[in-house]
């Protein structure tokens, strides 16, 4: 079986994409940079140069392959219609990878919200990320033009990636701001808590996804949860760094933006993955993004 993959070199895509492999399927992969071909060609991907932009490149390419895994840009309009359009009237599978922030508050990292999200709950989407919440119904609304559409929502992801690119997006850039200033920066007093989820169980979840998911389906991954002054102090343990200090959410936009500041740092995004649990039988193995930072996060 034949997937196309977007954000092949990525640390999503590219972990995916060598889960499949591993379980035997053939996985062409779209990446922007030509020089990326050759590496990924090494680990069994087929590479396809080309942009989300080129909207004809990527209707040919679902067309041709037996099902579709977005795991580019979650924002990205113009993509997903190219991909719908390559898929229509063909039942085959067209997973489309959003994130958890689309139900992210703007807590300032001052409070734990006592809001948490599964499948069947209704969503509290701010304005900001209502666009990426209507790609998301867009996604869904494929179902009813006869492709396999499903949206896979993962919380926060840590772990090592098994691609081009090992590094998520989190935990790694606290880290790497650590290492910079001598000190773990975050966002008020840190009791804003993320549901997390491990690389390794994100790629099975997607292989489950692709073998059984019905058409119309919405996926919320997640296995256990952490504020972010616990990833925090255990980053500064890890890193044997002095103790966390807060910056007040101005003060985070002004050195990391402010989406990071308000939304990828300072919010709350707590959900529960009940429907992979109960619909796909995915029974993930890693419980707890505390754990790996202290004891196996590569330094």
């Amino acid at each position: 079986m034949s997937i196309f993959i977007t954000g092949a070199s990525g640390f999503v895509g590219g972990t995916v994409a060598r889960r499949l492999l591993a379980a035997d399927y053939s996985v062409r992969g779209l990446i922007r940079d030509a020089s990326k071909a050759e590496p990924l060609k090494a680990l069994g991907i087929e590479p396809v140069i080309g942009s989300l932009e080129d909207s004809s490149l990527l209707t040919r390419e679902a067309q041709s392959s037996e099902g579709v895994i977005h795991a580019a840009d979650s924002d990205h309009l113009v993509a997903i219609e190219a991909l719908i359009e390559g898929l229509r009237s063909s039942d085959k599978p067209l997973l489309h990878t959003s994130g958890s922030s689309v139900i992210g508050d703007d807590a300032h990292g001052n409070r734990t919200s006592e809001s948490i999200f599964d499948e069947d709950t209704p969503l509290i989407v701010e304005p900001v990320k209502q666009p990426r919440r209507e790609i998301e119904l867009r996604v869904l609304a494929a179902a009813n033009e006869g492709v396999r559409a499903v949206v896979i929502c993962p919380s926060n992801i840590y772990g090592s990636g098994t691609g081009l690119n090992p590094r998520s997006v989190q935990i790694p850039f606290l880290v790497d701001q650590a290492r910079k200033d001598g000190v773990v920066h975050i966002v008020g007093l840190g009791v804003n808590r993320w549901s997390n989820v491990h690389i390794d169980d994100v790629a099975e979840l997607y292989l489950l996804a692709l073998q059984k998911a019905p058409a119309g389906a919405f996926y919320f991954v997640e296995n256990g949860e952490a504020s972010f002054g616990e990833i925090g102090e255990s980053i500064a343990q890890r890193l044997k760094i002095a103790p966390v200090q807060s910056w007040t959410v101005v003060e985070a936009a002004e050195r990391w933006g402010n989406v990071h500041a308000h939304y990828t740092f300072g919010s709350n995004s707590r959900v529960r993955a009940k429907r992979a649990r109960r619909e796909l039988g995915w029974t993930p193995l890693h419980t707890s993004a505390l754990s790996w930072i202290e004891k196996d996060m590569p330094l």
